[in-house]
């Protein structure tokens, strides 16, 4: 991780805090349908970051195993030296193939204005599926224009990156990928009702149902008279 990667993560902490630090039930219903969508894909890619590669890089290799997904480096604050050690890593999780760090595969996204905007011609370039775990909301709305389902991983049920994407699963990457490598080893043996699991999935209802349950977890909290004796978390 680099500083900023700290404070970043400090900030959807604070969520997990209002979240009660567990997988609410609008989560697990998003994993299931992030998941189906992956299993669905021609080219689903999952985009790694440093953060998502320290906090889940096991989890996420086995995912892109099961779901067939390409694995791709993608760093807002990037080096050739961070590239390098993040594949390094996911390569010592069992990863054969990592994309993204290969200078003559690269190509850019002229939407996007970040670092991110350099991505694999492989990978991020030509999936037509990314998920996108711990990201910024400029990605994923640049990746939707030009036609590419999102599924997003943000503790944050307002950021823009939730608000964007096709599926959001707030949560903890720590809790919703594991989940979602659970999900994929049933669901690869049910292809026949993946589709209809995506069809039913309505994101901005599922975002609506996490907010709801923060607003009763503190309404609860508030009115608990022994709140200051026994302080949640």
């Amino acid at each position: 991780m680099v500083p900023e990667g700290l404070a970043a993560h400090g900030r959807g902490e604070a969520f997990d805090y209002l979240l009660g630090e567990k997988t609410l039930e609008p989560a697990r219903k998003a994993a299931e349908a992030g998941t189906a969508l992956l299993l669905l894909a021609k080219k689903p890619v999952i985009s790694i970051n440093g953060n998502a590669a320290a906090l889940a890089g096991r989890e996420l290799v086995r995912l892109a195993s099961l779901c067939n997904a390409a694995l791709e480096v993608n760093l807002f604050h990037s080096s050739r030296r961070r590239e390098r050690k993040i594949a390094s890593l996911l390569r010592s999780y069992g990863a054969k193939s990592i994309l993204g760090v290969d200078p003559e595969h690269w190509t850019t996204i002229e939407e996007i204005h970040s670092n991110r905007r350099r991505v694999d011609r492989r990978g991020i370039a030509a999936a037509d599926v990314v998920l996108v775990p711990l990201e910024d909301g400029d990605r994923t709305q640049a990746l939707k224009k030009l036609g590419k389902k999102v599924v997003a991983i943000d503790l944050n049920p307002l950021s823009r990156t939730s608000l964007s994407a096709d599926i959001t699963i707030v949560d903890n990457i720590v809790r919703a990928v594991p989940l979602m490598v659970r999900f994929a080893r049933d669901l690869r043996h049910r292809m026949g009702e993946l589709e209809g699991i995506v069809e039913r999935f309505d994101n901005r209802r599922n975002l609506s149902d996490c907010l709801s349950l923060i607003v009763r977890r503190l309404t609860e909290l508030s009115s608990s008279p022994d709140l200051l004796k026994n302080p949640p978390g």
